[in-house]
C-alpha cells in the first residue's frame, strides 16, 4: 500500500476569519475541536494513518493538536509538519510560537517546502499536502482565500474531501 493512500491532509482558517477570533474558550471553538477529533477518528478508522498539516495559526493548530491526541489513542498515527517557509512563525505572538515549536517537536516529520519566504510558498505548501494524500479535511467559511483554493485543487485531484462548514 502506498503511502498517498493512507494520507489525510488538512485545511482550514486563521483566526481572522474564524467567529471566535482567538478566543479558544468560546463554545463554538470547542464545538469545532470536538468535530476535528470525531472526523480525524473516522478517517484513521477508514485507514488513514499518516496526517499532514500546514501548521498556520488558528484551525491548523487545532488539526495537529488532534492528530497528536489520535496518536494517544492509536500508536500507528504519524503527524508531518508541512512548513511553507522556515519563518513562517516569526511575526506570531510568543505563546503561539510556543505551541508551534511544540507541535513541531511532536511531530514525526517536519518537511519545509521553501527556505524562504516567497509569494506562492503557501500554496506549493498546500499543493505538496495534497498532492501527497487521499482525503482532506478543511474547515470552510465559505469565503475566498488559500482555504478555497486548496478545497478545489484537491476536488480536481480526485481525493476525497471532507468540510467542516464553520
Amino acid at each position: 500500500m502506498d503511502r498517498k493512500s493512507i494520507s489525510c491532509c488538512f485545511t482550514g482558517h486563521r483566526p481572522e476569519k474564524l467567529p471566535w477570533g482567538t478566543d479558544e474558550r468560546d463554545p463554538r471553538c470547542a464545538a469545532l475541536k470536538e468535530e476535528l477529533a470525531c472526523h480525524l477518528e473516522g478517517i484513521y478508522l477508514a485507514g488513514c494513518r499518516h496526517f499532514l498539516c500546514g501548521m498556520a495559526r488558528g484551525c491548523d493548530l487545532y488539526f495537529a493538536e488532534a492528530v497528536l491526541a489520535l496518536r494517544q489513542k492509536y500508536g500507528d498515527v504519524t503527524l508531518e509538519a508541512a512548513i511553507p517557509c522556515d519563518t513562517q512563525a516569526d511575526g506570531w505572538r510568543a505563546d503561539e510560537r510556543r505551541r508551534y515549536e511544540h507541535l513541531l517537536a511532536e511531530s514525526d516529520e517536519v518537511r519545509f517546502v521553501a527556505h524562504r519566504y516567497t509569494p506562492g510558498c503557501m500554496q506549493r505548501r498546500n499543493r505538496y499536502m495534497v498532492d501527497a494524500s487521499s482525503v482532506l479535511l478543511a474547515v470552510f467559511n465559505g469565503t475566498p482565500g488559500g482555504t478555497m483554493q486548496t478545497i478545489l485543487y484537491a476536488q480536481r485531484s480526485a481525493l476525497k474531501v471532507i468540510t467542516v462548514e464553520i
